[in-house]
């Protein structure tokens, strides 16, 4: 076509060329993943961009964001979404009076923290936790509660948007660690008082082992939101609805006496 906009070749081959010595630069550090933003009046830098390997994440008004993988195996990188839902597995085993807690390998500040990562579409909470822990850790576990909801906005590991971080509590089914060398550095089943007491953790992390702490020793009713599914208004549809427990005598009564 005669009026289309074509870039021109000399500055696409000169930015395809310091490109590919920048890929090749990074891939020689060991880095496992390149974010690429592209303002939409230079977008014609997304095709050479392309030809490297950059994929489109997600594009805004006025921007894309392209990501490149590096590392080993299928892409890790997050999605990208208008919320963020990040959920954590607090496996604690009644009779030794033990949790199991790891340290992320790629993050600059290792400390103890119950394992977890980011629901996926249709996926359930208790689910999630679940997944996460046996990904991570090679655990197997049974969904008890909720223990913990933290809502946070303009959260930079969520691309500025907004976050929930949901920690559950879990029931181990086995004991055996297998610890996933790509996210994980550190994994242990940690005494719950030691957790409580340790500085090497993140504050939220230190409040869950307080409230798990309480509902160990005083009824974990005390604690729980637990989870009951029920009939959603759409026919053949279910939702899961999660609060503190009810007794049956509630749940069958048509009004007060």
């Amino acid at each position: 076509m005669d009026n289309a906009y074509q870039v021109p070749r000399r500055v696409s081959a000169t930015y395809l060329a310091l490109s590919k010595s920048a890929v090749q630069k990074w891939r020689s550090e060991g880095r496992v993943a390149v974010w690429l933003h592209i303002p939409i009046l230079q977008s014609r830098f997304i095709a050479p961009a392309a030809s490297l390997g950059f994929c489109f994440h997600h594009a805004e008004s006025d921007s894309s964001m392209l990501s490149l993988w590096l590392g080993d195996g299928p892409s890790r990188l997050p999605g990208y979404a208008t919320h963020q839902v990040g959920v954590a597995g607090a496996v604690f085993d009644e009779n030794t009076r033990k949790i199991l807690v790891v340290q992320d390998r790629n993050k600059l500040k290792n400390m103890w923290k119950f394992p977890g990562g980011l629901s996926e579409p249709g996926e359930d909470i208790g689910d999630t936790a679940v997944r996460e822990v046996f990904e991570e850790t090679g655990i197997k576990s049974e969904f008890q509660s909720l223990l913990s909801i933290r809502q946070q906005h303009t959260h930079p590991g969520a691309f500025g948007k907004s976050d929930m971080y949901i920690i559950c509590r879990l029931k181990p089914y086995s004991f055996t660690i297998n610890l996933c060398q790509h996210e994980c550095l550190k994994c242990e089943w940690m005494n719950l008082s030691d957790l409580v007491k340790t500085k090497n953790t993140t504050p939220i992390t230190s409040r869950v082992a307080r409230l798990l702490l309480y509902g160990y020793k005083e009824g974990f009713d005390k604690i729980d939101l637990t989870m009951e599914e029920l009939p959603a208004v759409y026919t053949g549809l279910f939702y899961k609805l999660y609060h503190k427990k009810l007794p049956d005598n509630y749940k069958t009564m048509t009004g007060m006496d």
